[in-house]
């Protein structure tokens, strides 16, 4: 596995933990539909939570949640439609980005984006 991507499932495994511990409950992780995935599904009391993790070593080209595209939160948009569409999902949702950069030799810095965005809304 190259490197980034073994990073990126780091930083999966560290967000699902600190959703976790945080009184959360994983339903999925890296779920698919045609080729969008989504990196965790969790759910908080009554409400479905989709979210994008954004892994990087470095901090050097901009924080790694800025790099959550208009298209990207297209696709998760598409994509959750697709998931409450197959699980009959009728409750509130909402769209996380948690941002992790792991420096070397450094403690990883996480920060959790509740509601970072509306699908449809700039």
């Amino acid at each position: 596995m190259a490197l980034h991507n073994e990073l990126g499932k780091l930083g999966e495994t560290l967000a699902a933990n600190f959703l976790q511990a945080n009184g959360y409950t994983i339903v999925e992780r890296n779920w698919r539909v045609n080729r969008i995935e989504i990196d965790l599904i969790a759910r908080l009391e009554d409400t479905l939570i989709f979210v994008e993790v954004k892994t990087r070593s470095s901090d050097y080209f901009g924080a790694p949640e800025v790099f959550v595209t208009k298209r990207k939160k297209r696709l998760m948009a598409s994509a959750a439609t697709a998931y409450m569409q197959e699980t009959g999902h009728e409750w509130a949702l909402r769209f996380d980005v948690i941002s992790i950069v792991m420096g070397k030799g450094e403690a990883p810095e996480l920060k959790h984006f509740e509601d970072a965005f509306f699908p449809g809304l700039h």
